[in-house]
């Protein structure tokens, strides 16, 4: 039986295409609307674009022509999309809505979205509420921001079906009726001014979230960050506020000692495998999500005990000799490094380096207290020379990912930390930053 796709416009303008565009381009026309689709990138002879006109699209590459908006009832945009190009422009005179993909997903899924957004933690949080609910053996998908289309997922959902959806500020920006049953706001901090042009217009992306969410549904948000809570109040969501800092008895908390979800303790913090003060507010986030969906505290904990986060982000990789080995080969810029070292009060040997960006690296010594000994590499490692001899710390220069492997080991002693958190881009030696942790993580594994 086909799903009821309601969706009140026939001719869209699909506008980039990328995995988002393709998939709501395909859907579209699968569901008999007149689809236009603009790319600059993408040629005639691309196998994509090839099949789209098969199957009824009209194409239009190498540019934004303003008539393609003629007859043009919405557009649905490619998220990395800036607003300010003058064909949004031109259609934002003209009163055509714009919105992203996952307002077409919301039309057509039967079960409930559970949309997770926020400055940093997104992903983290997004896979523990994803295990969680699996591992209590409830239908559960992953979506969205993550990697998987939203669109591809939700149209194979049944009403019994939950999911689990991280959600970008971009992403958000372009909605009209999307209303996730549970809303998870998480931080926000500055970032993406390039694209929002005030904190304040990127904070209004995040908080379109729960915009058009009513008192059957949750906003699990964080009470720490005051800017946060204040936006909080304007919904008509039921609100479940989570804190680091004090008790939450409508919400997830901790006193230092043990999780709490309410007045129920659910686990005690030294049981948790995931370190770091940013993820106990992602753990605190995603326990509200388990405990509104009735997930038993067994699975929980199970979870918390054996989750050693998300590749890359600050990802516990083994223990050797009881040293223990860190992949947080996603710190491409300073605080992300900052961040890693917050979370540990072992004794750390720091493996850093990568593309130098121009980037100067004095704010990042407050943050290394606790390291023991600096292994440097890349483009940038004579730049952190000279921060390791300011905050008089040992340092040794070596050419590869793999050798700083050999050497942190070598310098280390029983109950040491051993962190790659580089503070740079992975692109003067590797293609992407998951072949950098990859590298480090074979390395840690031939010790």
């Amino acid at each position: 039986m086909k799903k009821q796709f309601d969706f009140p416009y026939e001719n869209i303008l699909v506008l980039g295409l990328a995995k988002s565009g393709t998939a709501a381009a395909k859907f579209l026309l699968e569901n008999g609307k007149n689809v236009c689709i603009n790319d600059l990138q993408a040629t005639e002879n691309d196998v994509m674009i090839q099949e789209l006109t098969k199957m009824g699209a009209k194409v239009v590459l190498g540019s934004h022509p303003l008539d393609i908006l003629n007859n043009v009832d919405i557009i649905v945009k490619n998220p990395g999309i800036p607003y300010h190009i003058p064909l949004l422009k031109e259609a934002m005179e003209r009163k055509i809505p714009i919105v992203t993909e996952i307002e077409i997903a919301s039309s057509i899924t039967e079960g409930a979205i559970i949309g997770i957004t926020g400055s940093n933690g997104k992903t983290t949080t997004s896979t523990l509420i994803y295990q969680m609910l699996k591992h209590d053996q409830q239908a559960v998908k992953i979506a969205g921001n993550i990697g998987v289309v939203a669109t591809e997922v939700a149209k194979d959902m049944t009403k019994d079906e939950k999911m689990v959806l991280e959600l970008s500020s971009f992403q958000l920006l372009g909605i009209e009726s999307f209303r996730p049953h549970m809303a998870v706001l998480l931080n926000i901090y500055e970032a993406h001014l390039d694209y929002h042009h005030s904190i304040e217009h990127y904070e209004q992306a995040k908080f379109n979230i729960f915009k058009n969410q009513e008192q059957t549904d949750y906003l699990i948000y964080n009470a720490d960050q005051e800017r946060i809570a204040t936006a909080a109040k304007l919904s008509n969501a039921t609100l479940v506020p989570f804190s680091t800092k004090q008790k939450e008895v409508s919400g997830a908390w901790t006193d230092k000692e043990y999780i709490y979800f309410k007045n129920e303790k659910v686990i005690a913090i030294d049981e948790i495998v995931l370190v770091g003060e940013h993820n106990l507010e992602n753990i605190l986030a995603a326990v509200s999500v388990a405990k509104l969906n009735d997930v038993s505290n067994e699975s929980i904990q199970y979870l918390l005990k054996h989750f050693t986060g998300v590749e890359h982000r600050l990802q516990f990789v083994r223990k050797v000799n009881e040293r223990l080995f860190y992949n947080d080969s996603k710190a491409t810029n300073i605080l992300a490094t900052e961040v890693a070292l917050k979370a540990f009060n072992q004794p750390t040997i720091l493996l850093a380096g990568g593309l130098d960006r121009g980037t100067e690296f004095d704010e990042i010594i407050p943050f290394l207290k606790n390291v023991k000994h600096m292994i440097l590499f890349g483009q940038t490692k004579e730049k952190l020379k000279m921060i390791a001899e300011k905050a008089e710390k040992s340092f040794e220069l070596v050419e590869t990912v793999a050798e700083a492997v050999d050497q942190a080991y070598k310098h280390s002693a029983n109950g040491d930390v051993i962190l790659l958190s580089p503070a740079c881009a992975s692109w003067d030696q590797f293609k992407t930053f998951e072949d950098r942790g990859n590298m480090f993580i074979q390395a840690v594994h031939k010790l």
